[in-house]
């Protein structure tokens, strides 16, 4: 099952995997197809297994915030971590294959494997502060060197 390779859920007990089985759904989608967009209520939990998706925020998409395409990405963690609306848009720039998996089921199937839980959730804070550290450096390096004052 490839969602075993993904880092998030490396080190998950074998049970928790079958019953995450039973509860994802694998779905194809056509380039340019928005998954979500910012607002939209967040329901939906997202894993990359071929593609690219851009996350981006601002009207139209205005900025992107990152691109996607290395198997095992996950996205739309907005639905995990109690915001109501997904805080970015989500499109495909090429035609892709995502793992779907409800949030509803998934917090279900976290309450009754805890210890799966929260190893999940330090996979994620990883994710997001990787995110995070992305998005400062981005931020710096838009800013212009400082330059000497010029005093007439």
């Amino acid at each position: 099952m490839f969602i075993q390779e993904a880092d998030l859920f490396k080190g998950m007990s074998q049970e928790f995997m079958t019953e995450l089985g039973k509860i994802m759904v694998e779905e194809s989608y056509r380039e340019g197809t928005f998954l979500f967009n910012k607002g939209d209520a967040a329901n939906y939990f997202y894993v990359l297994e071929e593609g690219r998706v851009k996350l981006s925020i601002g009207k139209g998409g205005g900025h992107v915030v990152n691109i996607l395409g290395d198997p095992g990405e996950a996205f739309g963690w907005s639905s995990l971590v109690e915001f109501e609306a997904y805080t970015a848009s989500a499109e495909c720039l090429v035609p892709c294959r995502l793992i779907k998996i409800e949030k509803e089921k998934v917090n279900k199937l976290f309450e009754g494997h805890p210890s799966d839980g929260v190893m999940f959730y330090k996979h994620l804070a990883g994710v997001v502060g990787q995110r995070l550290i992305n998005s400062y450096n981005s931020l710096l390096s838009a800013q212009p060197v400082e330059a000497i004052p010029s005093y007439g």
